[in-house]
């Protein structure tokens, strides 16, 4: 059975996508459980109601760790998390689409419900040297995580979602 708790899953390799978790969770206060992709096990999203997942798009892509925790978890919890609420923030260089569709087609096949659109962080590096680089997100970006974060904390708690 699940409880009322909100799973923040992040994965980030220069910052923008830790500090955004970390603000969303901030938001959520008590109402959530925030963990590095690499950390979360089975039992964690079988625990919690609803999810956010906020990582980076490299390449195109989710990052290869956010990659390996679906790969990890999907068929362990597959039938048994139907209709929870997700969301999604996604740090990129620049569109984060590619990132954005992936982490959807696995929210579609695990059966999961989106409550609330999808955030992408445009961090505009487009040099190695300014992808490389540790981020600083701008304080407006963050004020939207952690209000995110309330409101899927809310949501679960008040039994919207």
């Amino acid at each position: 059975m699940a409880t009322r708790k909100l799973l923040i899953a992040w994965h980030s390799r220069t910052g923008a996508s830790e500090a955004l978790a970390r603000a969303a969770a901030q938001g959520a206060g008590d109402g959530c459980l925030m963990k590095a992709a690499e950390e979360v096990e089975t039992e964690d999203v079988l625990s919690c109601a609803g999810y956010l997942f906020v990582c980076p798009e490299n390449l195109a892509t989710m990052s290869g760790m956010m990659k390996e925790m679906f790969d990890r978890l999907y068929y362990p919890v597959l039938g048994r998390i139907e209709g929870r609420a997700y969301a999604t923030i996604i740090a990129a260089g620049s569109d984060g689409e590619g990132a954005q569709r992936q982490i959807d087609r696995i929210a579609m096949g695990w059966r999961l419900k989106r409550v609330a659109e999808q955030v992408i962080v445009p961090m505009h590096a487009q040099t190695p040297e300014e992808i490389l680089a540790r981020k600083t997100v701008p304080e407006g970006w963050l004020s939207e995580a952690r209000e995110m974060g309330a409101a899927l904390a809310e949501g679960l708690e008040s039994g919207i979602f």
